[in-house]
């Protein structure tokens, strides 16, 4: 374990829960107190094959896609684009169309957020309604990080499930 440590010092490893069990196990690294980037990151280095690595990427994709799709329902090219991906990696398109299935998800992701942004900007710029414009987004924010937490721990539970079933 010592020799695949990553970023973490002897010591650290050591302080980590998984070290103190007797056996090491994917599923006591998984459920450990070490940030998820980090399991993420010993998975797909230090266990999962390129296939697995494959993947886990499109599974991760999978498990945001709600999400993104709530935020922008109009927009189909990422989830065309994790659909690409699965073909690709059973052999049954190339990699060219993935590739242009991959750039209409980066442009529809790029083009919604630049939307997004033009708005906000929009509504900041009318001095007279700054004020409540602030408080109302402080509030849609207070009201949307409660949602996104339980969502982002869902999606943290359904990843941590997902490590240990692809790598166990």
């Amino acid at each position: 374990m010592h020799a695949n440590c990553g970023c973490y010092s002897p010591c650290q490893l050591n302080a980590c829960s998984f070290m103190q069990q007797p056996e090491i196990t994917l599923s006591a690294i998984i459920n450990s107190e070490i940030p998820l980037k980090d399991k993420y990151w010993f998975v797909c280095k230090k266990l999962a094959t390129k296939e697995q690595n494959q993947q886990i990427a499109i599974r991760c994709a999978e498990i945001v896609l709600p999400f993104y799709e709530a935020k922008y329902p109009d927009n189909s090219a990422p989830r065309e684009a994790i659909e690409a991906a699965k073909l690709f990696i059973t052999g049954h398109i190339s990699i060219d169309i993935l590739l242009v299935k991959r750039r209409a998800a980066a442009a529809a992701y790029a083009a919604a957020a630049a939307a997004a942004a033009a708005a906000a900007a929009a509504a900041a710029a009318d001095a007279a309604d700054a004020a409540a414009a602030a408080y109302a987004a402080a509030a849609d924010a207070a009201d949307a990080d409660a949602a996104d937490a339980a969502y982002a721990a869902a999606m943290k539970q359904q990843l941590h499930g997902y490590l240990i079933e692809i790598c166990g």
